[in-house]
């Protein structure tokens, strides 16, 4: 008899609590944060798609696939996470972090990795951020001036081909 009375005793007491914290969560409006134009606090973001993301990548990979180019693409966001890559058939293995990496310095500095790479002649240790790539192949995307994606590509016999390519990743965006 007194292990069933404590059993329910135990439910009573783990039913009690879990409406207790269910009510206490309930009742919490009071930390939320307004939404508007007034709270300086907050800021509005424009972020690619992973709809979009991809978009770009495919445009990307058929513009080099048209050229008989092997490659890898990487879209990266504005943080510089990836969000989507594609390794095209017969690209090399060193393709694919190349690309991630390519992409990544796009979008870091804003600019086509062709011209950071030009950089390197006064600026020799940018070479030496973790995570980055200075040879052409990668392009960022803009929205209002702002760089919230960058394309990388890698694999093509030269970094002019890849950027090539990487520009018509992000020309797919604006169709």
């Amino acid at each position: 008899m007194k292990k069933i009375l404590f059993g329910a005793t135990a439910a009573a007491v783990i039913a009690a609590g879990t409406f207790g914290v269910v009510s206490a969560n309930a009742s919490a409006p009071a930390a939320a944060v307004r939404a508007d134009a007034s709270n300086g606090n907050l800021q509005q973001s424009t972020h690619l798609t992973i709809e979009a993301a991809t978009k770009a990548a495919q445009a990307t990979l058929k513009a080099a696939e048209k050229e008989n180019q092997r490659i890898s693409v990487a879209v990266v966001d504005r943080n510089g996470n990836t969000l989507v890559t594609l390794r095209g058939d017969g690209a090399g293995p060193q393709s694919y972090e190349s690309a991630v990496k390519k992409a990544y310095t796009a979008v870091s500095w804003n600019a086509p990795t062709s011209e950071l790479a030009k950089r390197l002649t006064n600026a020799p240790t940018l070479k030496d951020i973790p995570n980055t790539l200075f040879l052409a192949g990668g392009a960022p995307v803009t929205a209002k001036g702002a760089p919230v994606a960058g394309i990388g590509v890698a694999g093509a016999p030269s970094g002019d081909l890849d950027e090539k390519f990487a520009r018509a990743g992000v020309a797919s965006l604006g169709r």
